[in-house]
């Protein structure tokens, strides 16, 4: 397995149960094998901030996770600059949980498992990012370029086939009643 492309480790012996802040920032290199990774036009700046503390169940890291990237129009590809200001709430566990039950408690943190010696706050913050992104963005003159190949709005398109004239047909038939 490769290493990612923004990797910052911080060794578990280094983190205590006080809480420490640790700043990380994406270098040239690092954001251009990010932008190839997540099929960006670029990734102009990754940076994070964490507050990162041990507790009974792993290591738990809280922050904010800010970028600015170029995404690609999905109809259109034209340029979208795009900025990510997203919080970020982790808990870095040693092992996959057992259960496959989802507790859907207001408090529980996202995890991610690590090797059990350090954990990397760099892919944290990577994946952050790349989830924080509209999977399909459109730009504004994506809605012009669907309409010239054709592609009708969901506003236009009516109901076609057998089921055409169904509700008409039951309101009146409700009507009659």
């Amino acid at each position: 397995m490769t290493a990612p492309e923004f990797s910052r480790t911080e060794r578990l012996d280094t983190i205590g149960e006080g809480e420490r802040t640790i700043a990380i920032t994406a270098n040239d290199a690092e954001r251009a094998a990010l932008a190839k990774r997540f099929d960006l036009i670029s990734v102009d700046r990754l940076e994070a901030k964490f507050a990162v503390r041990r507790d009974a169940a792993g290591v738990v890291a809280r922050g904010t996770v800010s970028a600015a990237v170029v995404q690609a129009c999905s109809v259109t590809d034209d340029p979208l600059p795009v900025t990510v200001e997203e919080p970020i709430a982790l808990r870095f566990v040693d092992h996959e949980p057992d259960s496959e039950e989802i507790e859907l408690d207001p408090d529980a943190l996202d995890t991610m498992v690590f090797d059990g010696a350090a954990i990397d706050l760099g892919e944290a913050a990577a994946e952050t990012m790349a989830l924080s992104l509209d999977p399909f963005p459109r730009g504004p003159n994506a809605a012009a370029a669907l309409k010239a190949a054709g592609v009708i709005s969901e506003e236009e398109a009516k109901p076609a086939g057998a089921l055409a004239g169904l509700k008409e047909a039951l309101e009146k038939r409700l009507d009659r009643s």
